[in-house]
């Protein structure tokens, strides 16, 4: 059988013939002519090859066939009611979802555990997944529904995007304690002379950090190179070295925080999401758990 063939509101009537047990009263459940409900039977019987309904004094009696599809096809049809009424409302405490997200650090380490509180009363059975994925298909994951939000810290254009600027923070030098040559603070010629760990999810190329010393015509040391500003620590307290992170997540380790020797703009930070599902009633209610959250971010 082809499925490209199969015309859904056939099984409608199948189940209100079913249930009614009269051509005449499923018209009339259907809102429609009895020459309407014949003609979809006839369609349905030849797509199916079976008469499903034999006419037994006034009423019509369900084939073999019939009984055998009938179950399957309430349920199909039951389901997609269901779909079609959850496109329009949402009940977070009985929905089951999952929302997928891809963002750095920004989200997983600082939003993402508050957001899972607070799912925990609201939404009990809503899952959160999230996972690295390269910025070239962002687009064509949330065109697939592979992808719910994206999270970044830089500006992202694309046409079939909506975007809203969710945080923003600033960087602070991480240092390790009783560092040898911080002993009287950090000034730019101490910045400059001591090793950096580079955070960028970029093999090579300039960041904000570098773009601000470029136009001062200076250049940091840089020892390594890194993606993700979480492993830095581990680093740090190991070595002299320094790293520029954003304050949020610099304030939660033990180690000396000293403000950047130069100005440098504040790192904003936005939250994606594709088009068609900007009037999606469960993705705008995520939305707004998301940005209530993320109001609470404070760089301070």
């Amino acid at each position: 059988m082809n499925l490209n063939r199969i015309d859904l509101n056939l099984f409608a009537v199948f189940d209100a013939i079913y249930t009614a047990g009269s051509l005449t009263k499923a018209a009339d459940v259907l809102c429609i002519t009895q020459p309407a409900v014949s003609n979809s039977l006839a369609r349905l019987r030849e797509m199916l090859n079976d008469p499903l309904f034999v006419r037994t004094g006034h009423s019509m009696t369900p084939t073999p066939v019939a009984q055998n599809i009938i179950v399957p096809a309430r349920q199909a049809l039951a389901l997609l009611r269901k779909s079609v009424q959850e496109s329009h409302t949402f009940d977070p405490l009985t929905a089951e979802k999952s929302f997928n997200f891809a963002s750095r650090d920004l989200l997983e380490a600082s939003i993402m555990p508050r957001l899972v509180a607070r799912l925990q009363n609201l939404a009990p059975n809503i899952g959160l997944t999230n996972y690295e994925i390269p910025r070239s298909q962002v687009v064509s994951a949330m065109a697939a529904g592979t992808l719910d939000f994206f999270a970044d810290a830089s500006t992202f254009t694309d046409p079939h995007l909506c975007k809203e600027k969710i945080a923003q923070d600033r960087f602070v030098v991480l240092a390790r304690k009783n560092h040898p040559a911080l002993k009287n603070g950090l000034d730019l010629e101490t910045f400059l002379r001591l090793g950096h760990i580079n955070v960028s999810q970029r093999k090579s190329g300039a960041g904000p950090i570098d773009v601000a010393l470029d136009k001062m015509g200076k250049r940091r040391k840089e020892v390594m190179r890194g993606q993700h500003f979480l492993t830095v620590p581990s680093t740090i307290v190991k070595t002299d070295l320094i790293a520029c992170l954003p304050f949020h997540l610099a304030k939660h380790y033990d180690l000396a925080i000293y403000e950047m020797p130069f100005d440098l703009p504040p790192v904003e930070y936005y939250l994606y999401w594709h088009v068609s599902a900007d009037h999606d009633y469960a993705h705008m209610w995520m939305r707004e758990q998301i940005m209530e959250v993320a109001s609470n971010f404070k760089p301070h």
